[in-house]
């Protein structure tokens, strides 16, 4: 069944413009000049029951204004949203029990309290009886590895600590649909690797249907094989990520740290030298001939260190569409 039905919304918001200087500054103070922005321009998609989906692009593209029509804090300008069977600006609260979102900058924890004085708020909020809301807390910490850190400060915890608080939280009330962004940003790769876990155990646990933005590939690729990708409000691709990944990124970055110079000419066969300052290297190898180039390297080059990522998203996304490689 849908879970989630978005059709051709829109969301524009007003500004006033002002020229910089005294003279514009008191000019502005009684005649306004305004602007209309288009955050989000015509979108349309489906998310069936239990889908895990990647929600990417560049900032600004309008992916956090989209999750607040979604979650009802926002009015779209046109078109209509159905979540859950709810009208989600009407702000049921049987709606509100079968949502939540999760924004990796913000936080709802007290900042001077343990986590489980916050999490008894939270259940008495969702009117959990202590003996249900005691059962969910232990069911949520071991699955999200909590122990005592919910009887310290939330200032004292470590910040991947109080982000699986935070969704500890969020998650206590059992929603169905779960609203995600940037849930990893600034975790260190063990933190992002755990709540990665913990979030694939949620879906498979409870079936709940998450929506998931973040710059992080790695969150996408280990989460989501259907993906979503915007520019400027506009839907650009909805399918598979194995698609979009063939077309955002042919290619990996490989960073070398060598122990003694070797010439730049040798490097020229093992793909598109990004950058050569004597010991320091990076190349752009085509994916296909990554395994060929890294044995190449390994084998006939003094390594001290070797890094293979992938090139920014942003970079990426904005080189594609600057291209015209990514249609509709």
């Amino acid at each position: 069944m849908t879970a989630i039905s978005v059709r051709s919304i829109s969301k524009s918001y007003q500004i006033s413009e002002k020229s910089p200087g005294i003279k514009a500054a008191l000019m502005h103070m009684f005649v306004r000049k305004t602007k209309n922005i288009l955050a989000v321009n015509k979108l349309d998609f489906d998310i069936e029951e239990g889908e895990i989906v990647g929600f990417i692009g560049s900032n600004g593209a309008g992916k956090t204004t989209t999750l607040k029509m979604l979650c009802g804090l926002i009015h779209p300008s046109s078109g209509s949203i159905n979540v859950a069977g709810h009208i989600p600006v009407l702000r049921q609260n049987s709606f509100l029990n079968k949502i939540t979102l999760v924004m990796g900058q913000k936080q709802q924890l007290i900042w001077d309290l343990p986590p489980l004085d916050s999490l008894r708020v939270n259940a008495a909020v969702y009117g959990l009886s202590n003996r249900e809301a005691k059962k969910r807390i232990e069911e949520l910490s071991t699955m999200l590895e909590l122990g005592n850190e919910l009887y310290r400060p939330v200032r004292k915890l470590s910040l991947g600590q109080r982000m699986k608080s935070e969704l500890l939280a969020a998650l206590l009330h059992r929603p169905s649909i779960l609203f995600l962004d940037e849930p990893t940003l600034g975790l260190d790769i063990n933190s992002q690797i755990r709540v990665r876990k913990f979030l694939v155990e949620y879906n498979k646990k409870f079936g709940a249907t998450i929506l998931l933005t973040s710059h992080y590939m790695g969150d996408i690729t280990s989460l989501c094989k259907r993906v979503l990708l915007i520019n400027e409000g506009k839907l650009f691709h909805d399918g598979m990520l194995l698609e979009l990944t063939e077309k955002l990124s042919p290619y990996r970055c490989v960073n070398i740290e060598l122990t003694s110079p070797i010439p730049r000419e040798q490097f020229i066969q093992l793909g598109n030298i990004v950058k050569y300052d004597q010991n320091l290297i990076e190349l752009l190898i085509p994916r296909s001939e990554l395994t060929n180039s890294l044995t190449t390297l390994l084998n006939n080059f003094p390594i001290k260190d070797l890094e293979v990522k992938d090139p920014p998203i942003e970079k990426l996304i904005g080189n594609l569409l600057e291209k015209g490689q990514i249609n509709l």
